[in-house]
């Protein structure tokens, strides 16, 4: 059964390899096509081995904390966790930048050939992240089996993807929305040049953002929410052989089901985009639930059906919380639709409404997660639970490809505008990009959703441990202690939320006044006879969002040692209870909310309700703009930072008292 799981996770990342290889083998485009792309990729490096290198001094200091204070085991875990979460990222973002530009060139030819390089270019991304998340788990489950330092490795390896994960989705978020947010302002409002215009110096961090943010700092969250869910099972199914097994099991089976419904992802025009997509997000879960059946009667017998059917339940929450950040989201629906029609009123009723939708936007969702939890609870008890929390989490796969498709294709449009491309160009990757915003918050929903699920998984483990150290946690809810932790704890994603947003702002400040410095001051810049200072911008968005990321990093560990040494156990049971529910609802609200904005101003560009330059396309450039630091930094960045507060909680059970 290990072997069965290593090997899939092997066939995962050579099929990512071999696509790889694949697009490099595509053109490139023309000169200038290639000196953007370069631009792009050399703005994408520098920010990564900048951030890389502040990150890897906060992990040395935990190594060495943890080696030296806790467990060897677990610092090589944390080690392994964090090496692993950054190369799936740097990788990822390494295909993006060489993607974009084959997706802008594929374009001239027609936007079918332009969805598949992008798709593949995704593709990349997905089954790396799903292959090394499954690989790292089994193989240090495999090593150390039947030893009393398992649980102390596995809480490492998650201790250390969650590092990375909250660190990526900050860092790469504050640049990207820094950089976007800056250029919109001084560019669309200020100045009234198009977006991705070549005459804005801040035109390729935007760029570079789109990497940095939506593709690395993607695949890291998306990989640390898988590896610290199956953690989660592993935990909670401690001294059950086959209970353990079961998932890596059914890891292995989904993604080999995910290389399949790959291959179903086709489009015959642009009005068939998104289901191209669908289809194959469907075919995966139709193939992997007929895979589970025949791998869930290997290991049970009398209670297969309950199995396999909490294993079900996890599917049918991934397939049903797509459904409804669609339908939040997309061009097609009402929420979106009623935000552009508020933008012909102004500024103020479009943020008004895009408020109402982002808080609207968290109520099935939460319906969909509570019945996914009773309903694999009554089947399987905690353990169908966590069970259904790994199923969902076992389509990563494809979801990632689904999502990593959006900043290629977003990048592939800025290419083709700043490269001059013909209009049909344009014309072929601007519907690819509408589509690829919805997907992206279809993946913040579903990995937020994943969160939740198995959050509720590693507050068991947190009781279970503290009873097996002799350490019994009782969670009573008139306790004013288990109360203050609650109360802690439900404040904290609103503070980190805060604190990340306040980040984007400043950021973006830094960008405006240096792109106003630039337009003043660089002659022929405005007339396009002169060309910016694009690295001066990047540089400079590079360097306040590795500062502004450290903070709010950091902030969720030390919230939790704070109350869990000057409260106790049970204030810490209660932080975990408010983290949990708060940040549920911050962060779908968060990232629905903000690409509901970023949709109506699409909607109004396609010729509605006035159109480009219209005052509702003004109203809603204000609206996107507030939306942006929401969908892509302080949103997404929640779903780590729930996870990081719940390992940290389990890390320190046997120090407390």
């Amino acid at each position: 059964m290990i072997t069965f799981a290593i090997i899939t996770s092997l066939i995962s990342i050579a099929f990512a390899f071999w696509l790889r290889m694949e697009i490099a083998k595509l053109p490139d485009g023309n000169e200038r096509m290639r000196e953007i792309a370069t631009a792009i990729r050399e703005g994408s490096y520098a920010f990564l081995k900048r951030q890389y290198r502040t990150i890897g001094i906060v992990a040395a200091i935990l190594f060495v904390v943890l080696a030296v204070g806790y467990s060897v085991h677990a610092a090589f875990g944390f080690l392994i966790g964090a090496v692993f979460s950054a190369f799936a990222g740097f990788i990822g973002m390494q295909t993006a930048v060489m993607a974009n530009v084959r997706t802008a060139e594929a374009a001239r030819h027609g936007i079918k050939q332009a969805f598949d390089v992008a798709f593949k270019g995704g593709a990349v991304t997905g089954f790396l992240v799903a292959g090394l998340a499954l690989l790292a788990v089994t193989i240090f489950y495999s090593a150390y089996a039947g030893s009393t330092h398992l649980a102390d490795a596995l809480i490492g390896l998650g201790f250390g993807g969650s590092l990375i994960s909250v660190f990526a989705r900050l860092g790469g978020g504050i640049y990207t929305k820094g950089a976007d947010v800056g250029a919109d302002l001084v560019g669309k409002i200020e100045l009234g040049i198009p977006e991705d215009d070549p005459r804005n110096p801040a035109v390729i961090a935007d760029n570079v953002g789109d990497n940095v943010g939506d593709d690395a700092g993607m695949a890291a969250d998306l990989f640390e929410t898988y590896a610290v869910t199956l953690i989660a099972v592993l935990l909670l199914a401690s001294g059950q052989t086959s209970m353990q097994l079961y998932p890596l099991v059914l890891g292995g089976a989904a993604l080999i089901a995910s290389i399949i419904g790959f291959f179903f992802a086709k489009i015959k025009n642009e009005a068939t985009i998104m289901q191209g997509l669908y289809k194959s997000l469907v075919a995966t879960s139709i193939l992997a639930a007929v895979f589970f059946i025949p791998v869930t009667r290997m290991f049970f017998v009398r209670d297969a059906m309950a199995m396999f059917l909490s294993a079900a339940v996890g599917i049918a929450v991934a397939l049903a919380m797509v459904v409804a950040t669609e339908y939040y989201t997309s061009k097609k629906f009402r929420p979106v639709k009623s935000i552009a029609k508020a933008s012909e009123s102004g500024h103020g009723t479009n943020v008004i409404i895009g408020l109402s939708v982002g808080l609207e936007a968290t109520f099935i969702p939460i319906l969909i997660i509570v019945g996914g939890m009773l309903g694999a609870y009554a089947l399987a008890d905690l353990y169908g639970v966590a069970i259904a929390a790994f199923s969902m989490v076992s389509l990563a796969g494809i979801i990632i490809t689904i999502d990593a498709f959006g900043p290629i294709t977003d990048n592939a449009g800025g290419i083709a505008e700043m490269a001059k491309l013909p209009a049909s160009v344009r014309a072929n990757t601007d519907p690819l990009d509408a589509v690829g915003n919805t997907t992206k918050a279809v993946t913040k929903g579903y990995a937020i959703a994943s969160a939740g699920l198995a959050s509720i998984v590693l507050f068991s483990a947190y009781l279970d441990e503290a009873a097996r150290l002799g350490k019994a946690v009782f969670i009573n809810i008139a306790d004013p202690v288990v109360l203050a932790g609650l109360f802690i704890g439900g404040a904290l994603p609103y503070i980190f939320a805060s604190i990340a947003m306040r980040a984007v702002g400043n950021t973006a400040s830094a960008v405006v006044h240096e792109v106003r410095r630039q337009w003043t001051t660089i002659k022929g810049l405005a007339e396009g006879t002169a060309k910016p200072d694009y690295a001066r911008t990047v540089d400079i968005v590079t360097q306040a969002a590795l500062r502004e990321m450290v903070v709010p990093a950091l902030l969720p560990i030390l919230v939790t040692l704070i109350v869990a040494f000057a409260l106790g156990a049970e204030a810490l049971g209660g932080l975990l209870i408010g983290v949990i529910t708060t940040g549920l609802f911050v962060g779908l609200s968060m990232t629905a909310g903000g690409a509901a904005w970023d949709n109506a101003k699409k909607y109004i560009e396609d010729g509605h309700h006035g159109g480009k330059k219209s005052f509702a396309h003004q109203a809603a450039i204000t609206g996107d703009t507030v939306g942006d630091p929401y969908k892509d930094t302080a949103g997404p960045a929640i779903n780590p930072m729930i996870k990081v507060v719940n390992i940290v909680a389990l890390l320190i059970i046997p120090f407390l008292s």
